[in-house]
């Protein structure tokens, strides 16, 4: 079966250079012309190419989120990115070279080809990024024209969350920074993820590889105790607005322990659940390199291959995680969100928050029930916060 092509246009400005910027993508089907999906975000301080190799990112993942398996012809106005992302021209600039990677994580280098247009062919693109832009500077973020704020949600889910820009709600108040994880005030009001791991299973003491396609084991006894500890030290900061946890047994009994001493509701979000381990389920570290040895070797060389028997590697994670980041960042805009998941997503969202390599998550340390934190701001920038708290837990 021929491959569906996506012809993918993006542009990003910024009226300052840096200055108040935004991007703007669309996705096109390769016979047609038609626009199938489109993304734009206001991205806060910034400068042009930032704002161009964040539409460019936008573009890849909407793309991906239709047909991970198409031929993609990405069309820019942008010299600059496309000679680097060609493997023409180097790539300096500090501010570039994560994006640029981030860029290259979405799809495979065979199934992508980058093309230079002249501006008046990339209008859909650079509209879209100057909507985002007046909407960002208005004091809220853009919204799909024709598409009610309040069915927002539903689409998102519909959609499989396509990109966060595509459907993101209107979130335009924000409340005066909470106490707790501190913000700047000269970078503006953050958007904060409390990264809650889930508490121990039987499986977690031992070691065992527990992903999405496994037993989906429930707390130990030893893991509720420590979703209570958990809960006890959210509610005595009091600066937690949401509770977001994963769809397995173990995140939601201990997002559950959250949200009643906070009195919040939980809500689930499917793109935080662990990475599927396929045959490796249950097993011990030692197991899997006795029964599939080439397989585990192969794995912790390469992000882009999979467990045995699973659809899913770290590399395709790194994409879901992303798209859920975005996701949730539109929703709970200038909040304090707690995000209940597992080893793999978390050490991703702190990977992808310091423009770390994909085998990063290999010299991370995570413990049953610890806290990371990470916080996110409008020009695009995150910082690590907390790492691998158990403080609450002595």
């Amino acid at each position: 079966m021929t491959a569906r092509r996506f012809i993918i246009e993006a542009d990003g400005g910024s009226r300052g250079n840096p200055g108040p910027a935004g991007y703007g993508a669309v996705v096109r089907d390769g016979d047609t012309g038609m626009i199938i999906a489109e993304a734009a975000e206001f991205i806060g301080r910034a400068t042009n190419n930032v704002a161009e190799y964040k539409g460019l990112i936008a573009g890849l993942r909407a793309a991906y989120e239709i047909d991970p398996s198409a031929a993609l012809d990405v069309r820019m106005d942008s010299k600059l990115v496309v000679e680097q992302m060609s493997g023409r021209w180097k790539i300096k600039h500090p501010d570039m070279q994560p994006l640029a990677a981030e860029a290259r994580t979405v799809f495979p280098r065979s199934q992508v080809t980058y093309s230079w247009i002249p501006r008046e062919r990339n209008k859909d693109a650079d509209r879209l990024a100057n909507e985002a832009m007046d909407a960002g500077q208005a004091g809220r973020q853009w919204e799909p024209k024709g598409r009610p704020a309040a069915g927002a949600a539903a689409v998102a889910d519909a959609a499989g969350g396509v990109d966060a820009a595509v459907v993101v709600e209107a979130e335009s108040e924000t409340a005066a920074p909470k106490a707790g994880w501190s913000q700047a005030a000269d970078l503006g009001i953050a958007t904060t993820f409390v990264l809650l791991r889930h508490g121990e299973t039987a499986l977690t003491p031992q070691k065992r590889f527990s992903g999405s396609g496994g037993s989906d084991p429930e707390l130990s006894e030893k893991g509720l105790w420590q979703a209570e500890r958990a809960a006890e030290a959210f509610a005595a900061r009091g600066s937690v607005e949401a509770v977001v946890s994963s769809p397995m047994r173990r995140t939601r009994q201990t997002a559950e322990a959250v949200a009643r001493r906070l009195g919040l509701e939980v809500r689930i979000e499917e793109g935080l659940r662990e990475l599927d381990f396929g045959d490796w389920e249950g097993l011990t570290f030692a197991e899997v390199q006795q029964r599939h040895p080439e397989d585990l070797n192969a794995w912790l060389a390469s992000s882009r291959v999979k467990p045995t028997g699973s659809n899913e590697s770290l590399a395709t994670l790194s994409q879901r995680i992303g798209v859920t980041r975005d996701r949730v960042l539109a929703r709970y805009a200038g909040k304090t969100v707690l995000l209940v998941s597992h080893v793999s997503p978390i050490k991703t969202l702190v990977r992808l928050a310091l423009g770390a390599p994909p085998d990063a998550v290999y010299r991370m340390e995570l413990s049953a029930a610890s806290v990371c934190a990470v916080q996110y701001y409008s020009d695009g920038n995150a910082s690590l916060r907390l790492l691998n708290d158990t403080s609450h837990l002595r």
